[in-house]
């Protein structure tokens, strides 16, 4: 059974807001994937908070998407959604129920934002300073006189990647904005064995000097995904680091292989997409450790 959660827009005007639960609604059938005997549920937030409670000030939108395990016979489900609530929501969230847990994080954005704006109004008091700076940053804040103070936006979201096999990859995506044109944008990569109960990590998969092997594979990757020759050519598409690139840990698995993210600005400039290298199993069969789960996977091939 899957639950679909809503929190529609919401205006407050104390700091510590309450958030209301606007609609729920359940719907029939399960989103379970592959084998691996779980029912996954769904957290759906929509939430929107003006400054002082008036629709004509500066507001912060957050949007949160969060698929967590409802139901476990793998593994202990407690573990199970700890793992889902810290890789989502950072350390501060771990101890949290799921449903707790966004709630808590949505508190804790709209009550950022509300002292972001306080900080701001104190900083810039010399007379005309507020209206200057409206007036430049009209471009990129429409509201016009409403954008005394920026309007933010946050989403975050996980997907299941790989639901089989007594493996669980998963890849939590988050973007934000603070005001103007740029935004920030994350993607953090996710791996759980469920026979162990732990998450996967790279020395749980690879021998020794895996990571130096593993170089001439990025780079080669990455030439052939942009229909280049030389590393050269790569720095003229916004590119840098190549020959100096490693694995970042942050990566996913599945049947076929194992897939790297690498962040903007890692390794590229914030203008191009996040780069994603996909290795096949059986160009790394000899740096895989025997009985990892990896190995394990390239064994069903």
């Amino acid at each position: 059974m899957e639950r679909r959660i809503f929190y529609l827009p919401f205006c407050c005007l104390l700091l510590a807001a309450t958030l209301h639960l606007a609609s729920c609604t359940e719907g029939g059938g399960s989103i379970t994937q592959g084998d691996n005997n779980l029912v996954l549920d769904t957290i759906l937030v929509a939430s929107r908070h003006y400054l002082e409670g008036d629709t004509t000030n500066p507001y912060c939108d957050i949007h949160v998407e969060f698929i967590y395990p409802f139901s476990s016979q793998t593994t202990s489900l407690d573990t199970l959604q700890q793992f889902f609530v810290l890789s989502h929501f950072g350390p501060a969230y771990a101890s949290l129920e799921p449903a707790a847990a966004v709630d808590a994080y949505v508190r804790s954005y709209v009550d950022n934002y509300t002292r972001d704006a306080a900080i701001y109004r104190e900083t810039v008091s010399i007379p005309g300073t507020l209206e200057r700076l409206t007036t430049e940053n009209h471009h990129d804040h429409p509201e016009g006189a409403a954008g005394r103070f920026y309007s933010y936006y946050e989403s975050i979201s996980d997907t299941i990647i790989y639901n089989r096999h007594g493996l669980l990859s998963f890849q939590v995506r988050q973007s934000n904005n603070k005001g103007g044109a740029a935004s920030y944008q994350l993607c953090r990569n996710h791996v759980f064995d469920l026979g162990r109960g732990t998450a996967v990590g790279e020395s749980d998969l690879f021998n020794a000097g895996y990571d130096t092997a593993l170089r001439n594979m990025f780079v080669a990757s990455l030439l052939e995904q942009n229909g280049v020759k030389s590393v050269e050519e790569l720095e003229e598409l916004g590119f840098f680091g190549i020959r100096e690139i490693l694995p970042n840990r942050n990566f996913l698995l599945n049947e076929e292989g194992i897939i790297y993210t690498f962040n903007k600005g890692e390794y590229s400039a914030y203008q191009l997409d996040a780069p994603e290298v996909m290795i096949p199993y059986g160009s790394i069969r000899s740096l895989l450790r025997e009985n990892s789960i990896a190995s394990k996977l390239a064994d069903l091939k």
